[in-house]
């Protein structure tokens, strides 16, 4: 299974999970442009994240000055997610 869009709290992600006893993918991506540009492997246990880029796939955090955003923030690094 798949599930994408909004995010899918950690909680409800492990119930479907023991519940339907198979894995469960989560997404990430936008839809007019990759609905699925990074996605959780099968094998991944854990839950409440996306996972890592497609392999065909290169990704970049660009800074956003005027609004503030700035890929060399601390702790969290926020920008504009290119692909």
């Amino acid at each position: 299974m798949v599930t994408g869009s909004a995010p899918i709290s950690v909680d409800v992600l492990n119930f479907l999970k023991v519940c339907f006893c198979c894995p469960i993918l989560e997404g990430y991506g936008q839809t007019e442009s990759s609905a699925a540009a990074t996605i959780s492997l099968p094998i991944d246990k854990e839950s409440g994240h996306v996972g890592g880029p497609l392999p065909c796939l290169k990704m970049r955090l660009a800074d956003l000055p005027e609004m503030e955003y700035l890929s060399t923030d601390l702790p969290y690094p926020r920008g504009e997610i290119c692909f």
